[in-house]
């Protein structure tokens, strides 16, 4: 008897090959596929997962599609407030140029009431609310009512009003503080002023706005509050001009003060 040479095609070589699963990739090596990640590489089971996925599209089909209509809602809501809201500030704009037109020229009741013509700062601020132009009107308009003695309604313009420059945010403080100080009430006139010397503190006006708020103080008879208002254009703003008043006033605040 002659012998078989081995082929390897055992019974345990044929079970082991058997067991060996081929890449349905012709591009990829039969080593590379992990039988232990079947749900990463098995295409049978990828082809259950998206039919899944498309069992649920079709029974949540209804409120997916009402979803996206809301986001589509929204995003050409929000689109057409922002051009509406440009196109309503282009037409404030072209109303308050006459108005402010008035209010340099000090005719403050045509700024205000307007002319029968053009629209006045009042209803600019109130026809055209939330766009620059009504929020500079606001502005004008309690500057305007303040030179009027109105400073209750000065107060409702400038509290309406709020600016990103410093310095113009910083003036409507301080106008606020006079109109508190006209409607005798010191002590919110000082908190006003005290917001304008701090708000982006500077050498060029903070001084000024701290000695009205040092003037406030005394006479809401805060003279520890007046002294220390003195103090810091003393310390922190010592080339100001306002410093020889604040060392003389000063010192008068002691004295009223007891010390």
């Amino acid at each position: 008897m002659s012998k078989i040479p081995f082929t390897g095609k055992s019974q345990q070589a044929r079970q082991q090959q058997q067991q060996r699963v081929v890449s349905t990739d012709p591009l990829q090596p039969a080593e590379a596929y992990n039988p232990e990640h079947p749900l990463l590489e098995d295409p049978d089971a990828l082809a259950a997962r998206l039919a899944d996925s498309e069992d649920f599209l079709r029974r949540n089909k209804n409120v997916l599609l009402g979803l996206l209509a809301v986001v589509v809602l929204a995003v050409a809501g929000g689109f057409g407030y922002y051009m509406w809201r440009g196109s309503q500030d282009t037409k404030a704009q072209a109303m308050l140029f006459q108005a402010v037109n008035y209010w340099e020229a000090d005719s403050l009741n045509k700024a205000l009431k307007g002319d029968g013509r053009n629209m006045g700062l009042e209803k600019v601020a109130s026809e055209y609310s939330g766009t620059d132009a009504a929020n500079l009107a606001n502005f004008y308009a309690g500057v305007a009512s303040l030179k009027k003695g109105e400073y209750k309604q000065a107060i409702d313009y400038l509290e309406d009003f709020s600016s990103d420059d410093y310095l113009v945010q910083a003036r409507a403080y301080s106008l606020l503080g006079d109109a508190h100080l006209e409607l005798n009430q010191p002590k919110e006139a000082a908190d006003f002023y005290n917001k304008a010397a701090n708000h982006n503190a500077n050498e060029f006006f903070s001084p000024g706005y701290l000695m009205k708020e040092a003037t406030a103080r005394e006479a809401a008879k805060d003279y520890d509050g007046a002294i220390a208002a003195y103090d810091k254009i003393i310390t922190d703003y010592a080339s100001a001009a306002e410093v020889t008043e604040a060392k003389e006033y000063k010192a008068r605040a002691e004295g009223l003060a007891g010390k």
